[in-house]
């Protein structure tokens, strides 16, 4: 295989990481193998989106989910470094409302697999960072919902020092304990 498979504590979201090979020309690594990737989650899914974002240092964007055709989302850093959040958002989890974080860059093209029942959101660390992510279902502006990036009772730790600069949508997100959950 030629991808490392890290459970994080939430042990549906995995972190993989690609076997890079590099020479005196530069780097060369698989970003996406369909077989491994169904090996690595342990069920068949198919991807019918990629999304692609730039954001400037500071720019928080989350926690979005969509409660109805939720969406695993398989996240990469193209340039730059961000911090990556996962919220368990299944009422039957013994997790939910549990959240990882992990650093994505560049540099290490490390990926972030969320699947469907989880909300996502990063901060970008680095001056700029583009972020590509590949969704298993396709984005349905009704169906999306937003969790307040603060919220207490969450207590996500984001790692600026500075208050982020959000979007008025992510701004307004809803507080956890009012927010749709999935069965």
């Amino acid at each position: 295989m030629s991808m490392r498979v890290t459970p994080t504590e939430l042990p549906e979201v995995l972190i993989l990481e690609p076997k890079i090979y590099h020479d005196s020309r530069g780097f060369f690594f698989e970003s996406f193998n369909q077989q491994q990737f169904i090996q690595a989650v342990g069920q068949d899914l198919s991807f019918v989106q990629d999304n692609q974002s730039r954001s400037t240092c500071g720019v928080l964007r989350g926690l979005h989910y969509q409660i109805q055709h939720p969406q695993g989302k398989l996240i990469r850093v193209l340039s730059g470094e961000i911090f990556d959040v996962a919220v368990d958002l299944r009422r039957s989890s013994p997790l939910c409302g549990r959240w990882i974080g992990t650093s994505l860059n560049a540099e290490e093209q490390r990926q972030l697999w969320i699947p469907p029942g989880f909300a996502h959101g990063f901060v970008v660390v680095s001056p700029t960072a583009d972020i590509l992510y590949k969704t298993t279902d396709y984005w349905y502006p009704k169906h999306e919902r937003i969790i307040l990036w603060n919220d207490p009772e969450l207590q996500i730790d984001w790692p600026q020092a500075q208050t982020p600069i959000l979007s008025g949508k992510d701004a307004a997100g809803l507080p956890f304990h009012v927010a749709e959950l999935y069965p």
